[in-house]
């Protein structure tokens, strides 16, 4: 069993793009009615060669903030469900399409895009049933396969058998598999399905031995945690609420846990934890494998969480014990049957693993077994006779072998730089490693580590990527900026071999900087069409990720989320000196909380860049927190509503940044119709704000808003392709690159 300090599932409550504290709303200003007799947008006519410009009908409305007068002329592009909002899309969707259509070379690289997609991914297995009966349970998708499938595999060297392929649910590929999780012997999945990018989670469980679907079906377990019992009679999970048992707009907080036997009406299923809680609370359910140990870690923010404890042996309504709690430090249980383990930051930025005996769970009695070091403990895997541990290096990942003790055995090597995770099952004795790194296509390696520790091939994508179709021109280095308070920044350099310094080179500066997430080298079709095409891409690790441990998390958040932005253009102004290219050859591009970065890049430093991609973004950061589930990012980036965080949010939120009649970047905003993260709002309100301001009428500010597709999770290659090509003819054809 294993932990990461990046759950996949709170990542979707992230803003993670794929490239994912409560408070009483005040009484809204009053806001000019809006008559849907009005013209959404008037054509001007402008002498740009792009053709026409597009102008938003304003409003009088303000708000009074702290004292502060806030304009905020395009608030009724805030209702998604207005004639007029629907009208104004569609003329800019179409405005759009014919800047982008225009644009030579659309095809043949869509082409290469698509080929790029198509090597796919896939994933390392869950484990599960007994020994001699082993299955193997991992995701794959390649070729021209919409949405990834789920495999199954009896035994580590049988045959691959499909059990969920998604992609035959929908004619257009937009059902997705959202999460899945096998019961221990490995008879059962429970498994989470949406449509169009939504997110929004029903649960079924199929049989593995039919491959059919159980009648059990659990709406509203977005993100769901599960937590099969032994027997796999039953299971815990995650479940939101029904609609109409909570005040209007919190149907997807107040997150609660409960119990489901399986054949069981769901309606009866009994809550187990949660009842009473902060609604923008997010707890997750693991057990130990023997089923005694029922663990609850509670996510309450990037930078906190706390971990609960039952003993089920002493009835379903024994008492849970706090063991870790009312402490500003992150702690990532792993239960096993005989001790619970515990990772954590708690002081301790680079994370350390503890051992908490479970009669003695008070913390004075936790035992420390890998103490803190000078590269982040990243992921945690418990074995027979050892802990394997991922670490993060400068930002690429390092695995290592210890044992029960924390005494070190010996690395297990990895093929390069680059960014690898660790699966295995509780009590093996072999473990799963997935690799993939900037021009390496994800791969999966076997450690049998009764033997030698070595790498044994177990699956992979992408096999003739590589020398024989000429990738091996490809290399990657590493350079720092120093950013204005002195911090060191890297960043990764992609670019063809015998790269020039003379400052003409066409170049892609990505980033991300939040939410603890980590920028690790991985795989992209996004990076390579443009590497391909003769541009640099460069990816920024900035601050406010947490590829350094949490001193580097929360030196970007809150009142300092200012250092992200100020690393972004330390990043730009040394590829100026290291002569890799210039402002007129520098496009910056970013998704979700990357897009808020691009945003802010381009309002306060607009003569840095040629031309900016800010793809599914929050733009309003005074009132990003009314909308979707923008309540759960209070805590990493403040709370307007308080004065002291009005001060810092209105200090850099892009919308309100804008000013009239500046020389500013092309522009390319994206959204999506079904995104449940970020409400498209922001990028409508930013487009239509800037599409009023840009001081150069040659460089065209645009909006493409996606049908039936959400904040990026399960967007199926059609869909990715046709972006991808819109997103990077666009940022090429502005850095003067010939498609």
């Amino acid at each position: 069993m294993k932990h990461v300090t990046s759950s996949p599932a709170l990542a979707a409550t992230a803003l993670v793009a794929s490239l994912a504290a409560s408070c009483a709303e005040p009484p809204r200003p009053v806001i000019p009615p809006v008559t849907t007799a009005s013209p959404p947008h008037t054509i001007l006519e402008s002498p740009s060669e792009k053709g026409t410009r597009l102008m938003t009908r304003k409003t009088d409305a303000v708000d009074t903030l702290h004292g502060v007068k806030v304009p905020d002329p395009y608030r009724w592009l805030e209702d998604s469900d207005s004639a007029e909002v629907k009208s104004w899309t569609d003329a800019q969707n179409a405005h759009t399409r014919k800047v982008l259509d225009a644009i030579p070379g659309r095809e043949a690289l869509k082409g290469e895009v698509t080929e790029l997609l198509q090597i796919g991914y896939v994933s390392g297995p869950a484990i599960r049933g007994s020994k001699g009966a082993l299955r193997y349970f991992h995701t794959k998708r390649e070729g021209a396969q919409n949405q990834p499938t789920l495999w199954v595999r009896d035994g580590h060297a049988g045959k691959d058998r499909a059990l969920i392929d998604v992609a035959s649910l929908s004619e257009d590929g937009t059902t997705a598999l959202d999460w899945w999780y096998p019961s221990w012997d490995g008879r059962l999945v429970a498994w989470g399905r949406s449509e169009s990018g939504s997110e929004d989670s029903v649960l079924h469980v199929r049989d593995v031995a039919t491959g059919k679907d159980l009648p059990d079906r659990i709406d509203r377990t977005r993100h769901a945690s599960v937590a099969w019992l032994p027997d796999g009679k039953s299971f815990y999970y995650s479940r939101y609420p029904e609609p109409g048992t909570v005040p209007a707009g919190e149907e997807r907080y107040h997150s609660r846990l409960y119990h489901h036997v399986i054949g069981a009406d769901p309606k009866t299923d009994k809550m187990i934890f949660g009842e009473g809680r902060d609604k923008t609370e997010i707890p997750q359910v693991m057990i130990a494998p023997n089923g005694r140990w029922l663990v609850v870690r509670v996510h309450m923010g990037w930078d906190k969480s706390e971990v609960y404890l039952k003993d089920l042996s002493k009835g379903a309504g024994a008492p849970w014990t706090e063991i870790a709690v009312k402490t500003q430090a992150l702690f990532e249980p792993i239960p096993e049957d005989d001790r619970l383990w515990i990772q954590t930051n708690d002081g301790a930025p680079r994370y350390k693993l503890l051992a908490v005996d479970y009669a003695r769970p008070e913390r004075a009695a936790w035992k420390e077994v890998v103490p803190e070091g000078a590269d982040v403990l990243h992921g945690v895997d418990i074995l027979k006779n050892e802990i394997v541990a991922t670490y993060m290096h400068d930002a690429s990942s390092r695995v290592e072998r210890l044992s029960l003790d924390g005494k070190s055995k010996g690395a297990i090597a990895l093929p390069g730089i680059g960014s690898a995770g660790v699966s295995s099952m509780p009590g093996g004795e072999e473990v799963f490693v997935t690799f993939t790194s900037y021009v390496t296509p994800y791969q999966v390696f076997r450690v049998d580590l009764q033997r030698a520790a070595r790498l044994e091939s177990w699956d992979r994508v992408g096999a003739k990527f590589g020398a024989e179709a000429g990738h091996d021109a490809i290399e990657v280095t590493r350079l720092f900026a120093t950013s204005k308070d002195g911090a060191r920044v890297p960043m990764f350099v992609i670019a063809k071999k015998g790269l020039k310094r003379d400052g003409q080179n066409p170049t892609v500066l990505y980033g991300y900087g939040g939410f603890n997430v980590n920028q690790t080298p991985a795989f992209s079709a996004r990076a390579l069409a443009s590497v391909q095409r003769g541009a640099v891409w460069v990816t920024t690790i900035l601050r406010g990720g947490g590829e350094f441990g949490e001193d580097w998390h929360r030196a970007g958040m809150l009142e300092k989320k200012q250092n992200t932005f100020n690393d972004l253009f330390a990043c730009a102004e040394t590829l100026f000196k290291e002569k890799i290219t210039s402002p007129e050859r520098l496009g910056v591009i970013g998704g979700s909380n990357g897009g808020l970065l691009v945003a802010a890049a381009v309002t306060q430093r607009p003569e840095m860049f040629r031309v900016g991609l800010s793809l599914v973004p929050l733009t309003d950061m005074l009132r990003y927190h009314r909308f979707r589930i923008a309540k759960l990012w209070i805590p990493e980036y403040g709370d307007p509503e308080k004065a002291e965080h009005f001060q810092f949010l209105h200090a850099y939120s892009p919308y309100h940044r804008v000013e009239d009649g500046k020389k500013y970047p092309s522009l390319l905003f994206t959204t999506a119709e079904s995104d449940t993260r970020v409400d498209p709002m922001h990028a409508r309100k930013m487009a239509a704000r800037m599409q009023e301001a840009q001081g150069d009428p040659s460089r065209p500010v645009l909006i493409r808003v996606e049908t039936k597709a959400g904040h990026g999770a399960g967007k199926p290659v059609s869909k990715l392709a046709d972006e991808l090509t819109d997103e990077l003819s666009f940022l090429l054809h502005e850095l003067g690159v010939a498609l």
